[in-house]
């Protein structure tokens, strides 16, 4: 029996591994950020125009820096309909769902697909159009729209790495594309308790030595010359004396 229920612990700690294991692959290699959308009316993208439908979209360019490469493919991903240059795009608040941002187009023109957010990212992917496209939306939206420096959409990844990227504004002005960083909102700046102010120390009264070079002066001279007298007067009495 006891065999029997060690048996029965191997083979579940083993079934359980084996499906973190699972999880934990499929989870490392979702680093294209693969993901199916639906589009329910015409939509464009840089360089055509995209009929309603389900496409696959994905991010290629991991290993290339700031410039990421999206290919757009089919829904069975049997064909590559476009690949196009993106560069990060910033949002304060996630979601756990796919977000398609578009530039909305007036009449029956078909909204330009603007960034592509992946559930849970902060960072998404803004679409580079070519130049004259980049203009025309830059003016309709009032803000720039990345653009590349040519009207020519490349098509190769190793052309799409070195193709100089700008920014059209409404003012029909290109302004260099800086490299994009991560932007966190500023902290609160925590409240300074003041510093207590220590008194001043209070100087010990310097002590005044006064130099002086004469002499105390003494008491009056008269006892000392009555004293004299007094010891002379003595003095001759005693001699006297003797002399007798």
């Amino acid at each position: 029996m006891k065999i029997v229920k060690a048996a029965l612990v191997v083979v579940t700690l083993s079934f359980f591994g084996a499906i973190l294991a699972t999880g934990a692959r499929a989870q490392s290699t979702n680093h294209s950020k693969r993901t199916a959308v639906t589009f329910s009316q015409s939509v464009e993208i840089p360089g055509q125009i995209l009929p309603a439908g389900t496409y696959t979209i994905e991010l290629l360019g991991d290993q290339l820096g700031d410039r990421h490469i999206v290919r757009i493919s089919n829904a069975d991903q049997t064909t590559v309909i476009a690949t196009v240059l993106a560069i990060p795009n910033w949002r304060e608040r996630p979601t756990g769902k796919t977000v398609m941002t578009f530039s909305e187009r007036a009449g029956d023109a078909p909204d330009a697909l603007k960034a592509w957010f992946y559930p849970g990212d902060n960072f998404g992917q803004e679409f580079v159009y070519p130049k004259h496209r980049a203009l025309e939306l830059a003016v309709a939206e009032k803000e720039p729209v990345p653009a590349l420096t040519t009207d020519t959409v490349p098509v190769e990844e190793a052309e799409l790495t070195t193709t100089p990227i700008v920014a059209e504004t409404p003012e029909q002005q290109e302004v260099p594309v800086a490299t994009v960083i991560q932007v966190t909102p500023p902290a609160a700046a925590a409240p300074v308790a003041a510093a207590p102010v220590a008194a001043a120390p209070v100087a010990a009264a310097p002590v005044v030595v006064a130099e002086n070079n004469e002499l105390p002066k003494t008491a009056s001279l008269l006892p000392l010359v009555t004293l004299l007298g007094v010891m002379m007067i003595g003095s001759a009495f005693v001699l006297k004396r003797i002399a007798r």
